[in-house]
């Protein structure tokens, strides 16, 4: 079966960026030429970072709503305890939030200005399991989700129809919805994919998902930063 195995990005410094995902989000790393490989062991995507084909000395990637490329979330079972060892680590991050009925999130920036979400397994209050303060994060995190933008969901389901859709989610307080898509012969507990019992399932699940946020008829742009994704077809674990 394929996996979503890694997501492309470009950087200033890919050596210095590997350096953060390493020692404060508590991955892995792998350094192959003038790339680096950064990732958790498991099913889940890595991140393959290059160099940036930006001139020296030009503007500093800064994130915006017109992006097609969005984020990466990690999911991960004690966002509290992720979130005080960032503080005193003096890493910006927002404060943990229940999101509407979507999740119990975070959010930071790279070194890059990358976005990163950290969103916890389980709903804001009804935790099942305590991080490790021994290890980044409080360890057991992965890779849940890339997050792209789009004005046209059926072209999207369309161009990815050998992916299984987990769920969809309605944001209209916002003005968008979300979709998950995943390379798994797995199904959601309630076939109904709009049900929210199905969300902290998702979010525990090893693989990464596709997750396009969803604007109808809007209109995105191609960032210098995101240079696609890596799909493999074979079964091996990731970094």
């Amino acid at each position: 079966m394929k996996r979503l195995s890694g997501l492309h990005l470009r950087v200033p410094d890919p050596a210095a960026l590997a350096a953060f995902y390493t020692d404060v989000m508590g991955m892995q790393a792998q350094h192959l030429g003038d790339t680096w490989r950064v990732g958790y062991v498991g099913a889940d995507a890595d991140l393959i970072l290059m160099p940036s084909l930006v001139e020296a000395g030009a503007q500093d990637y800064v994130p915006a709503r017109t992006d097609r490329y969005w984020k990466i979330g990690i999911c991960l079972p004690d966002l509290d305890m992720a979130y005080d060892q960032l503080c005193r680590r003096g890493v910006a991050v927002s404060a943990p939030r229940q999101f509407l009925d979507i999740g119990y999130m975070a959010h930071l920036t790279d070194p890059a200005g990358c976005v990163i979400e950290l969103l916890q397994h389980d709903f804001d209050g009804t935790r099942q399991q305590q991080g490790n303060t021994d290890l980044p994060l409080g360890g057991d995190g992965h890779i849940g989700q890339i997050t792209l933008r789009t004005g046209n969901i059926t072209a999207e389901l369309a161009a990815h129809e050998d992916m299984t859709l987990l769920s969809v989610q309605d944001v209209a307080d916002y003005g968008f919805d979300l979709y998950f898509l995943a390379y798994t012969a797995e199904q959601p507990p309630n076939q109904d994919l709009r049900a929210v019992e199905n969300r902290p399932w998702l979010w525990r699940r090893p693989y990464t998902t596709l997750e396009f946020q969803h604007l109808a008829g809007a209109t995105f742009e191609k960032t210098d930063v995101f240079d696609g994704l890596e799909i493999t077809e074979n079964s091996a674990t990731g970094t």
